[in-house]
């Protein structure tokens, strides 16, 4: 069962108010409950000023010989390192940057379709966004045949029901670690451990996981990961992971004057610079709230930036707990029907993204209602048909979606809750 006293305790020391502070969107309009991460977080001033500072400084071309050409040289090498350290890479050369996470989704799938020879069969699941569904089935007029990974009724993907799939036609298992519509968090490491004993490879889409934990590429023991930097507090781009042996050999687009090695064969054209400043500004954020302040130790040695990375996401990780016990427990009291994990002791199984639905309420309806008191949610179909349908929902109304980060309160979600109750008083 969920310790009550230990997660009151962790919300009590969590500096939410502190970190609030370093969020500018979320003092414009103070009577504002943004519940809709899941869609894009909010940015710290730091990023802001990451962005602004590489357009004002250094907005330029790289490659060039003179000192602003150099200095964005040097702003994307940092920026690899920072998000090395925060995924936990063991080569910064593994990184590549880009739009979004479904373009390097749909690269990674032109590239692995040209290599599929007997190798040919496709696990996907239909817990996923739809981006990490069709770009595979995309491979089917080439050949590749797809094999579906089935939630259970409990809407949930069990690791269990993989293995009898998995066969040595298999190439790869693409998948999420934490669904962006219901919030459960897929056991990845089990994942790729049932798939390299079949000899398959494995690609996951880490975009919803990103704010809520931390991510680990050598315990998660992926070949491939996909991830968007605006749901993790930073601008609008993209990076790919994978491993460096599998990146040399990826069949890739690229120039003539590009070497065939990473990053460079991953990175089509010009990304955008200042973005990426502001990726690495993001993750000095995170990394900041695993730093110690408390002055007590003068002559310690400084935490590398992994270990402050592990503490800061374990502290948001703790934090969040909270808040998904919270969700939960209003969402029940409302009478609301919750997809995925609804089990207050479950908690540590999800991340604080709330799939629901007012019975006999259009999903719609309960939005507007909502954004008239002053609190955004989603409705609609998650980018997810496949889900929809499973869940029994119209693509037409879809569902409602409520997803909070480290920066929402337990206030926020009470006053979530009354608009919820008024609405069922009204019925």
């Amino acid at each position: 069962m969920v310790n009550q006293q230990l997660i009151a305790s962790l919300v009590v020391n969590f500096p939410c108010d502190r970190i609030r502070s370093r969020f500018p969107a979320l003092h414009q309009d103070p009577g504002l409950i943004f519940f809709d991460n899941g869609a894009g977080a909010q940015i710290p001033q730091g990023v802001f000023d990451a962005i602004n500072g590489h357009l004002l400084h250094r907005n330029v071309q790289r490659g060039g010989r003179y000192a602003r050409s150099m200095a964005v040289d040097a702003t994307i090498a940092q920026a690899r390192e920072s998000v090395a350290a925060l995924i936990n890479a063991r080569n910064c050369d593994e990184i590549a940057f880009g739009m979004n996470a479904t373009s390097f989704l749909r690269l990674l799938s032109l590239a692995i379709g040209r290599t599929l020879e007997t190798r040919n069969e496709i696990v996907v699941t239909d817990l996923d966004h739809e981006a990490n569904i069709a770009t595979w089935l995309q491979l089917e007029r080439e050949g590749a045949k797809i094999v579906w990974w089935r939630m259970r009724e409990d809407n949930n993907l069990h690791v269990e029901d993989l293995a009898p799939l998995l066969t040595a036609k298999t190439r790869l298992v693409a998948c999420t670690v934490a669904s962006h519509a219901l919030g459960s968090i897929v056991d990845v490491t089990a994942v790729a451990k049932l798939a390299h004993a079949a000899g398959a490879e494995v690609v996951l889409d880490c975009v919803h996981y990103a704010p809520h934990a931390l991510i680990d590429v050598q315990a998660f023991d992926c070949d491939y990961l996909v991830c968007s930097g605006y749901k993790i507090f930073g601008p609008h781009m993209g990076f790919m992971w994978g491993r460096l042996e599998l990146l040399n050999v990826l069949p890739t687009f690229r120039e003539d004057f590009i070497p065939d090695a990473p990053p460079g064969k991953i990175e089509a054209g010009t990304f955008i610079f200042e973005n990426v400043a502001g990726m690495a500004a993001a993750i000095a954020y995170l990394e900041s709230l695993g730093g110690s302040d408390d002055g007590e130790n003068e002559n310690a040695e400084p935490a590398s930036r992994r270990a402050s990375l592990i503490r800061g996401m374990t502290s948001i990780r703790d934090y969040e707990a909270k808040l998904s016990f919270e969700m939960l427990e209003v969402l029940r009291a409302a009478g609301a029907v919750i997809y995925g994990i609804d089990d207050s002791a479950r908690v540590a199984e999800r991340v604080p993204t709330f799939c629901f639905r007012l019975p006999g309420v259009v999903p719609a309806l309960v939005t507007e209602t909502m954004s008239d008191r002053g609190i955004g949610i989603r409705d609609g179909h998650m980018y997810a048909p496949r889900l929809m349908k499973r869940l029994g929902a119209s693509l037409d109304t879809g569902v409602n979606r409520a997803s909070l980060v480290h920066y929402n309160t337990l206030d926020e979600i009470h006053e979530f809750g009354k608009v919820l109750f008024d609405m069922v008083r009204g019925r």
